[in-house]
């Protein structure tokens, strides 16, 4: 299903894959592709995609969501050769797209023919010292590593936090629409990390992705949803891809 809220439609597609648009607006594509998720799918009406690290850095699933005249907004740490997949270099990808690399404290304008939209970045990483770390504080996404994005569309704002732990800056921030992660796993924020978040955000809406894709991101969607909800946090559930 995809999830509407007034003008603004969400549609999870899974893992970190969401697409987000509004009416007569650009269309966005956060982290698109792996796992399975983008077979037998392409659109290629994305105007804007956001690439937040390694993990989820996959050409082929850019390319399927992709327009032909689209931005790549990609974290400026990411880098193919250090990729244990075997995927394009991002210098590929520059020759068919527009390509803007951003660190974790960027603004970038992006043009398109159906209006400009507007992408912050904004940090994400475990703490070596948080619920993701190891006993030697070693954590799988470090700082420096990776990014979550921010993005103005259909006069809403759209967090995509990335991977990483429920940092306490991301309460800060003015959202309309959180994309909770939830996978958890000793990977990113489970879902009792991310619903305590929506509740000190306050965001209009919570749509919680990146679960369930694979056995290390098991989580209870529909726990988590009652547990917001309980908040008085409007939240909407989209477990079509959940089902893959």
């Amino acid at each position: 299903m995809t999830v509407r809220y007034d003008d603004l439609s969400v549609e999870w597609l899974g893992y970190a894959t969401a697409r987000v648009s509004a009416v007569g607006e650009p269309v966005v594509y956060t982290d698109p592709g792996r796992y399975g998720v983008l077979d037998d799918y392409w659109a290629r009406d994305g105007d804007v995609v956001v690439v937040t690290h390694d993990h989820h850095y996959d050409p082929a699933g850019i390319r399927s969501v992709a327009d032909v005249d689209a931005t790549l907004v990609i974290y400026d740490a990411v880098d193919a050769e250090r990729i244990d997949r075997d995927v394009e270099p991002i210098e590929a990808l520059t020759a068919d797209y527009d390509v803007v690399r951003v660190d974790d404290e960027a603004r970038v304008d992006v043009e398109t023919d159906a209006g400009t939209v507007t992408v912050w970045t904004v940090p994400a990483h475990n703490e070596p010292d948080g619920p993701c770390a190891n006993d030697d504080g070693t954590v799988p996404h470090p700082p420096g590593f990776g990014c979550g994005f921010l993005f103005s569309i259909g006069g809403r704002t759209v967090l995509w936090p990335g991977d990483g732990d429920a940092l306490d800056g991301l309460a800060e921030l003015d959202v309309g629409v959180l994309l909770a992660n939830i996978g958890g796993g000793g990977i990113v924020s489970d879902r009792h990390t991310a619903a305590d978040l929506a509740d000190r955000m306050g965001p209009d809406l919570v749509v919680p992705i990146h679960y369930d894709t694979f056995d290390a991101l098991k989580a209870d969607g529909e726990a988590f949803a009652g547990d917001v909800a309980s908040r008085s946090i409007p939240v909407a559930l989209d477990e079509r891809s959940v089902e893959r």
